[in-house]
C-alpha cells in the first residue's frame, strides 16, 4: 500500500469532530468481521457470539495471546471493537475497514469516559463487557493505515477516545446482525 492512501496528521485531526459526535448510547452495529485465519477477513451480515469462542468461526481462541503466560487466548481480549467513524476515517473506503483487524465496528462513543471497563453492552441478543486490557494496535495496523494513523490513535486524545478500539468479552451468548442496536446496560447490583 502506498503512502498516498495514508492520511496526513492534519487530515486525521480534521476527522475528530465527526468521531466525537458518535452516540453515547443507542448506537448501531455497522459491520461484523470474522478472522478465520491469519490475514483473512470475512464480512458477515450476521454472526453468533459465544461464551467460549467469542465470535463463532473467528481465530481468537486458536491464535492465542502473548499476554498470557501459557500462550492461550486471553479471555479479556475475546472481541476487538472499533468505532465505525474512526475506522471510516482511517480506512477511507468501507471495503478497507476489515484491515483494522477488529470483529465488531460500532457507531458508538467508545471513550473511557463513556464506556469504562466493566460496562456491559447489549448487541443484538448478546451482551458483551468492556475489559480493562488496552487495544493499541500493531505493526500490521501501521503498515495498513500509516505511522501517522498509529500516532493519532495512540495520542492522549486518541487513547481517551479509544480510537484504536476496545477489548471486550462475551457475557451472554446470542445472535448479532449488522444494523442491530448497541445499548449500554445498567450495572447489576452485587
Amino acid at each position: 500500500m502506498s503512502d498516498a492512501t495514508h492520511l496526513t496528521p492534519a487530515e486525521l485531526e480534521a476527522g475528530l469532530d465527526h468521531i466525537r459526535q458518535s452516540p453515547a448510547d443507542g448506537g448501531t452495529l455497522a459491520m461484523i468481521v470474522r478472522r478465520p485465519a491469519a490475514d483473512q477477513r470475512e464480512e458477515l451480515p450476521a454472526a453468533e457470539l459465544d461464551l467460549a469462542h467469542g465470535l463463532v468461526g473467528d481465530n481468537w481462541r486458536a491464535r492465542g495471546s502473548r499476554s498470557m503466560p501459557d500462550g492461550t487466548a486471553n479471555p479479556d481480549m475475546q472481541l476487538n471493537v472499533m468505532n465505525a467513524r474512526a475506522v471510516a476515517l482511517l480506512a477511507r473506503t468501507r471495503d478497507r475497514w476489515p484491515l483494522a483487524g477488529d470483529q465488531l465496528y460500532v457507531d458508538l462513543d467508545l471513550s473511557t469516559a463513556n464506556l469504562p471497563p466493566g460496562t456491559r453492552l447489549a448487541v443484538g441478543a448478546a451482551v458483551i463487557e468492556v475489559t480493562a486490557v488496552p487495544h493499541t494496535g500493531c505493526a500490521k495496523f501501521t503498515h495498513r493505515f500509516g505511522p501517522d494513523a498509529m500516532k493519532f490513535v495512540n495520542s492522549p486524545t486518541g487513547r481517551a477516545l479509544n480510537l484504536r478500539g476496545i477489548n471486550a468479552k462475551v457475557v451472554q451468548p446470542g445472535p448479532i446482525r449488522t444494523g442491530d442496536a448497541v445499548r449500554k446496560l445498567q450495572p447489576t447490583k452485587r
